[in-house]
């Protein structure tokens, strides 16, 4: 493995039963930061120099990705989300923020959700809820959100990623990007043998047929539930939320207290537009907007 999160200190830390890959660093209030698809932790390497200045950071590879354990099952977003709350108290946290990108938003939601009292903020970067996904499902979402209905096949996924994992890789990469160079090739050479690693893309599958499945029943039986912690939403302008959906107004119905902006780049925001993400994150982390 290659390590990009300079100032930060890898370790392997045991929650719910699994290990997690996981870098810590910093000093002052907690703050968990998730990574999406098809991704590890290492995505928020060009943010973690200026957080941990500020912030107690921890940054988890989630369960089946990068280099922690890549179990047979528990990728619903509630076991997903009680990893985190196990892992942040296995660290010494009660309370935290939370920033989540793609699927590591979607577990952030929930663990916003099942662990209220641990997490005093959120945020949600280029995604709308899971949910709302399945309910507002027609032709443009289906075309734009393409993958989210091949990964529900079985079997299948996991034959053609394999066999032409780089470049499946470079295609989601590019495909989604607006600021190309924004991954460079030796990070995207981390990534390919992050997804090669045994195990990985069976899990990464599973977290999306997790979504279609046992998330959506879970989000059904929520659906009257409202955050109370304040929320901030944050995509990418010239990604795919902003023709499909009024993002903030997705986030309205499922929290009491929302806020938030595009950004100008695609959806991987954290390595696309750091700079700007920061401008955006440390006020609102810090309580001032």
């Amino acid at each position: 493995m290659t390590d990009f999160m300079h100032g930060m200190h890898r370790q392997s830390v045991r929650a719910n039963g699994i290990r997690l890959n996981t870098w810590t660093g910093g000093g002052g209030p907690a703050l968990v930061l998730l990574h999406g698809y098809p991704q590890t932790a290492q995505m928020w390497r060009k943010m973690t120099p200026a957080l941990v200045k500020q912030f107690n950071v921890v940054c988890p590879d989630l369960r089946g990705y990068g280099d922690s354990d890549k179990p047979r099952d528990g990728f619903d977003k509630r076991t997903m989300a009680r990893d985190i709350a196990e892992l942040m108290r296995e660290l010494g946290h009660d309370r935290y923020m939370v920033v989540g990108h793609d699927r590591g938003a979607r577990v952030a939601h929930r663990l916003a959700l099942d662990h209220a009292d641990a997490v005093s903020h959120l945020v949600v970067l280029d995604i709308v809820p899971t949910h709302t996904v399945f309910r507002d499902t027609g032709k443009e979402l289906a075309a734009a959100y393409w993958h989210w209905f091949f990964f529900q096949a079985p079997d299948l996924p996991e034959i053609m990623i394999r066999n032409s994992a780089e470049p499946f890789l470079r295609t989601m990469f590019r495909a989604l990007s607006w600021q190309q160079d924004a991954i460079e090739e030796p990070m995207f050479q981390e990534y390919l043998r992050a997804l090669l690693l045994p195990g990985t893309i069976r899990c990464g599958l599973e977290d999306y047929r997790a979504a279609a499945t046992t998330d959506c029943a879970d989000d059904e039986v929520d659906l009257d539930k409202k955050l109370e912690c304040p929320v901030y939403v944050i995509w990418g302008e010239f990604g795919k939320m902003h023709t499909l959906f009024d993002v903030v107004e997705t986030w309205r119905e499922k929290a009491v207290d929302v806020r938030g902006k595009p950004l100008a780049c695609g959806h991987f925001i954290p390595e696309e537009a750091p700079e700007e993400l920061l401008s955006d994150l440390l006020p609102f982390l810090h309580g001032e907007k």
